[in-house]
Parts: C-alpha cells; sequence; structure tokens
C-alpha cells in the first residue's frame, strides 16, 4: 500500500558554497532515501530551502561590503546548481524570504500566542559599546558552560550541541571588537518549552527506530530540565514580529527556519492542481523524516516539536535520521580557515557519481567520519572501477561479442545458478530493508556484495571456457550474470542514479530506471532473452594515486 512521505532537510544558511561536509551530514542521505520511495511506488515530498535570515549572512554581508540580499541571492543560485549538478532531488527548494514563509511563520507564532505558548518577557541581551549594538548570538563568543568549549557562540555550542543563551556563555566576548559587551534587559517574545517537558519525554521514548546518537542525546537533554527560549531579537534582518510595539524586532532565526518544513510544503502544493495537497503530508497516516546533521538534533526533536505540539493538528516528525560530521584529512571543516572541499570547484573536474559513493560508503551515520583523497582514489579504483565497473563491462563486452549484442536465451538453470539467484535476491531484500530503516552504508555495503558475488559466480563458472564446448550453457550462464547486473542497476539506483541509468540503457532500455518499480526478480520477463544490448562502455574513469598527491597538496598536505 502506498505511502505519503514528507521528507525535509535542514536548511541551508546562504552565506558560503556547499561543501562535502554538507553533503555528507545531511543531503545526500535524504536523496538517496528519497529515490528508493519514489520507485518504491509511495508518494514523496522533498523540500528545503536557504536560510536566508541568520546572522551568518549579515555578516558575509559586512565582509563584502554588499546587502544581505545580495549575498543570499548569489549563494541560492548557486546551491541550486549545485544539488541539480549532483544529483540532489528535491521536488522544492525554496527561500526563507517568500511572502508564503513570513504568513506561515505568523499563523504558527499568533497560534501559539493565543495558546499562551508565546509570552512577552524581559531578557537580558549583550550590547557592544564599541559596535554600538545589540549584539547578535552569532557575534558572540565565550567559554560553554555544558562542556568547557573556549568557542562556544551566543546560541549554540557547536562542540556538544547544546542550545543556550548569551548570558549562559562564561567570560563573553564579542567576535567583532573583542571587547566584553554590556548585558541589557530588552523585552521579547519566549516560547514556552517548558510546558513541554512531560509529553515531549513521553513521545520521545516512544521512538525506538531512532538511531541511538539521535535518540540518547535528546531523551538526556530533556531529562536535564527544559527551560524558556526569547524567540526574537534586536535585529534588522529578518521576519517581522506580528505585534504592535514590537517593530524593531524580528522572530529569531531557529524559531523560524524549522517552519520552512510546513512553510514549503504549502509552496509546493500552490503550484499543483490542489493547494490542499500540503495536508495529505501533515496529517493522518503520513511519515516526516527530517534529515540534518548532529548540530541539528535539539532542534528537530525537541523545539520543533514542541512547537507542533502546542499549534495541534500536524504530525510529529516520525525520525530524525541526523548525521555525525565529515572531517576532511583528519581535521574538522571549517568554513572560515577554508579547510573545506567545495561542491562547485570539486564537480568542475570530478563526476558526482565517484563522489556520492564514496560519501555513501562513508557516511557519518553513527559516528564521524574522514574524507582524504588517498582513501577516495582508492575506493573508487578498487571498488567502483575492480568490482562493480570491471564486472559489468566483462559481462556485457562478452555477451556483445559472441551471442549477436542481445540477452542471451537460458535454457534450465543449475543448482549452481539458482543458489546465486538466491543469494542475489536475499542481498536485494537486505538492501530494501536498509534503506528502509535510514542505514544507507549498510545498504550500500550489500549492494555491492552483489557484485562481488557475480564476480565470484563467473570465476566458479568460467563462461569463456564453456563457450568453446558448450555454447548453450555458456549463453544460460551470461543471462543469469546479466540477471545479476539487472538487479544491481536497481539497487545501486538511489546511490549511483546515472550510472544506472546508463547501464539501464546498454542492458538494452530505453526508458527512464525510475519509471519502474523498486522490485527483482530473476525471470525472463525482467530481463527478455533476444533484447538488443547497446554497445558496453565503462562506467567509471580510474583515478591516477598523482590525483591524490595533487588534491592534497591544495590543503597544505604533504606527500606521504
Amino acid at each position: 500500500m502506498s505511502q505519503r512521505i514528507l521528507i525535509g532537510v535542514a536548511w541551508p544558511y546562504a552565506n558560503g558554497s556547499i561543501h562535502m561536509g554538507h553533503i555528507a551530514g545531511c543531503y545526500l542521505s535524504a536523496d538517496i532515501f528519497a529515490r528508493f520511495h519514489r520507485m518504491n511506488g509511495n508518494q514523496v515530498l522533498m523540500v528545503s530551502g536557504s536560510d536566508q535570515h541568520g546572522t551568518p549572512i549579515t555578516i558575509r554581508a559586512e565582509q563584502e561590503n554588499v546587502s544581505p540580499e545580495d549575498v543570499v541571492s548569489k549563494y541560492h543560485k548557486e546551491f541550486l546548481s549545485s544539488w541539480e549538478r549532483m544529483g540532489i532531488s528535491f521536488d522544492l527548494f525554496t527561500t526563507t524570504g517568500t511572502e508564503n514563509h513570513r504568513q506561515t511563520v505568523h499563523d504558527i507564532f499568533t497560534t501559539l500566542l493565543d495558546k499562551n505558548y508565546i509570552y512577552p518577557n524581559t531578557v537580558p541581551l549583550p550590547y557592544c559599546h564599541t559596535c554600538k549594538r545589540s549584539i547578535p548570538d552569532r557575534y558572540l563568543r565565550g567559554t560553554c558552560p555544558n562542556c568547557g568549549n573556549l568557542d562556544a557562540r551566543g546560541d549554540q555550542c557547536d562542540n556538544c550541541g547544546k542550545p543556550m543563551n548569551p548570558e549562559d556563555l562564561i567570560d563573553i566576548k564579542c567576535r567583532i571588537s573583542g571587547d566584553k559587551p554590556e548585558i541589557r534587559n530588552s523585552e521579547h517574545f519566549f516560547f514556552k518549552l517548558s510546558a513541554f517537558q512531560k509529553p515531549l519525554l513521553e513521545w520521545v521514548n516512544k521512538q525506538k527506530h531512532w538511531r541511538p546518537n539521535v535518540l540518547n542525546f535528546t531523551r538526556r537533554y530533556i531529562e536535564d530540565g527544559l527551560i524558556d527560549r526569547a524567540i526574537t531579537r534586536d535585529l534588522d534582518w529578518g521576519i517581522d514580529v506580528p505585534v504592535t510595539g514590537f517593530e524593531n524586532k524580528k522572530i529569531y532565526v531557529w524559531f523560524e527556519a524549522v517552519i520552512g518544513y510546513l512553510s514549503a510544503s504549502k509552496e509546493w502544493a500552490s503550484t499543483t492542481n490542489d493547494p490542499e495537497a500540503w495536508k495529505d503530508f501533515w496529517h493522518k497516516d503520513a511519515k516526516v523524516y527530517n534529515f540534518l546533521g548532529k548540530d541539528n538534533i535539539p532542534f528537530h526533536t525537541i523545539i520543533w516539536p514542541a512547537m507542533l505540539m502546542g499549534v495541534g493538528g500536524l504530525n510529529l516528525p516520525y525520525d530524525v535520521p541526523a548525521n555525525e560530521f565529515l572531517n576532511l584529512e583528519g581535521y574538522q571543516l571549517s568554513t572560515s580557515r577554508n579547510w573545506a572541499v567545495w561542491i562547485p570547484e570539486y564537480l568542475e573536474k570530478y563526476d558526482k557519481e565517484q563522489l556520492r559513493y564514496y560519501l555513501s560508503a562513508n557516511m557519518p551515520e553513527s559516528g564521524d567520519s574522514d574524507f582524504s583523497w588517498k582513501d577516495f582514489v582508492r575506493r573508487n579504483n578498487d571498488e567502483l572501477v575492480a568490482t562493480y565497473g570491471n564486472l559489468v563491462h566483462r559481462v556485457l563486452t562478452f555477451t556483445y561479442r559472441n551471442f549477436g549484442q542481445s540477452i542471451p536465451q537460458p535454457l534450465t538453470l543449475t543448482t549452481n545458478d539458482k543458489q546465486f539467484l538466491e543469494k542475489v535476491h536475499s542481498l536485494f531484500s537486505e538492501v530494501t530493508q536498509q534503506l528502509e530503516e535510514c542505514h544507507f552504508r549498510n545498504a550500500l555495503v550489500n549492494a555491492m556484495a552483489i557484485a562481488q558475488e557475480a564476480n565470484r559466480f563467473l570465476e566458479a563458472s568460467a563462461p569463456w571456457k564453456t563457450i568453446k564446448t558448450d555454447r548453450e550453457t555458456a549463453g544460460t550462464t551470461m543471462w543469469v550474470a546479466l540477471s545479476a547486473i539487472n538487479c544491481l542497476k536497481m539497487a545501486l539506483y538511489p546511490f549511483l542514479p546515472s550510472t544506472s541509468q546508463k547501464l539501464h540503457e546498454m542492458l538494452g532500455f530505453s526508458d527512464l530506471i525510475e519509471k519502474h518499480t523498486w522490485a527483482w526478480h530473476s525471470s525472463e520477463i525482467n530481463l527478455p532473452p533476444g533484447q538488443r544490448l547497446n554497445n558496453p562502455e565503462a562506467l567509471f574513469v580510474k583515478f591516477e594515486d598523482e590525483m591524490a598527491e595533487e588534491e592534497s597538496s591544495k590543503l597544505g598536505i604533504e606527500p606521504q
């Protein structure tokens, strides 16, 4: 039975290019999941957009002496290009700057205000005499009272992930002037997060399917006690507060950005024949998945669910498969230090599929992982080229040359043939289950195991020898091998969509692979004998060792 699946992906700040850490953190896993469910016959809506109201945008604008609008326009366009070139298949990628988003935020704000879950209160906020203004949270630095990190921000510690208020920081300083700001009182609106401690804990304890890192972090955070949080700030860039007397304040970005999942759903529906279609993904038996990095966990497992509870009538997240961090050559990625591999630059030189494979195989699902150019080259050459690509090329080339450029007619399958195909079917079932449970790295391992099994099957069957004395048996062997390759193209499609389409066409199919159903069975209906093959081509390019040395040297790493 078809399901409705809403996939909400974290909204990147439109203040800089996308790098590999972003892709590995949530965008690739969300795309893999979306492609799988679309082929599985489910109704999928995958949305996100550029977050244009955070202080990172105003910081960038000040650095470049341009307006925040100029910064957002530049990077939003670049994001759209990066998604297309990386094969990230959003149904809608919008911005938080639309009138639709502003109205949706106001609706949520007003509803929570009317229900007394939002209330005005005085809050101490930092004022820098040198800068002569109130200092936004991200312009502050200090020591985290929770973990001791010396470079925590005024809204969150990136080391332990704990959200906080500026006055919580120890030895607080302005990042711009370096001076200690004065704490001044200012009236702002607060979200009554404390009112949801019990219902949130009860809800979280039921989420047995969540990843352990997400579940344990969330449970500990709630058990430590939830406090009310200010949701407006003294800013001139952001969404206005829909209350008289607060014209000089803005709704704080952490509150309004998560509402983007709802506003984007409404915007998507407005482009269809049914403006109310968004409701199908927020009510009844639809499932909501939020993909994000670990630094965003509390906003999606605590704050956003509490907001939804307060509003009422909307589905809470079914799963929040947050990834940990991807490091680069053993060190944490840093945009300020330019310690990153930027996606636009990568795509100017290399193919997206090899990167999609490596980041999937190395996905930081349960702990931080590391990208190194040397390992990237090794896994590309050993796994994509030698294991998968070589299998496809030698099977298709042998068949193309010896069986009239067509899929051969199989005779009676041997016990060995049947056992091999049963193994392939079992592995495909494993891939399916792992994808359903958001275990993408394990799903890829099982998919690649099909290629490994196929290589062993060919070595044991040796059709290049059999064809000399028994052409029909060799033809049967090749049909069995082609059937496994036909399975591989499906199992690897969510990870390598362009490669699977190329293989689909080489097998003689003329339509788009995504038009097919997520299923595989070893039958002549699934792989018709006599179907004309297209001329085999190499699926992947082998990298030379010098490539890793060249790219590493750009980062200042000496060759080993």
